[in-house]
């Protein structure tokens, strides 16, 4: 089930620092005894045990798998057991648009709610690669401003661009995402800065 919130307006020049901030805290507080629990357990449908070793082993490794997963043809779904293998438990989904007014608004969700909002078969190929990437780090804590272009087949003309801020967490012996962000309000465009 997804945890939505209801729409609310937001200054947008601050959207990715306080979502940052406020996943950062929350995880930090709850990470060590979640990242335990989690290696006791059983192996269920994406349990973290599951990942790939060369899916989590280096930043780049992990920023590869997260677009592969949603990428792939028509009349596939994403690989929602990867996709959960890349990311913490307790793991954020926020998009942010805006509604018929033109307000900014914010949609938060678990990845089993994004997964199961948009997670279906596709009706046309979607994929989805990484064209330019900016990262900051500090500690064990890192932000990516992944800049992706999106195409309904491999290596096709993009029919959009964006860019995903991602937050990822390091435990000493692979890579977590903690959290993502995108704004999916119509007619974005991309600062050259963050192109090719």
């Amino acid at each position: 089930m997804s945890r939505s919130t209801r729409p609310f307006t937001v200054h947008p020049s601050r959207l990715v620092v306080v979502g940052a901030v406020i996943v950062s805290t929350v995880l930090a507080a709850r990470a060590p005894t979640r990242l335990a629990a989690q290696s006791a357990g059983a192996g269920d449908a994406g349990d973290p045990a599951d990942a790939r070793p060369e899916d989590v082993s280096t930043l780049d490794a992990i920023i590869r798998a997260y677009y592969e997963v949603v990428s792939g043809p028509a009349g596939e779904a994403p690989d929602r057991r990867r996709d959960r293998s890349l990311h913490h438990p307790d793991a954020l989904v926020a998009i942010a648009g805006t509604d018929a007014a033109g307000v900014p608004t914010l949609r938060t969700m678990t990845l089993d709610g994004y997964h199961d909002l948009f997670g279906g078969p596709r009706a046309a190929g979607f994929y989805e690669v990484e064209i330019h990437r900016e990262v900051q780090r500090f500690g064990n804590v890192v932000h990516v401003w992944s800049t992706y272009a999106s195409s309904t087949e491999p290596d096709g003309e993009p029919f959009a661009r964006g860019i995903n801020s991602i937050q990822l967490f390091y435990d000493g012996d692979r890579w977590w995402i903690t959290s993502w962000v995108f704004d999916g309000t119509p007619g974005l465009r991309v600062p050259a800065r963050y192109l090719p």
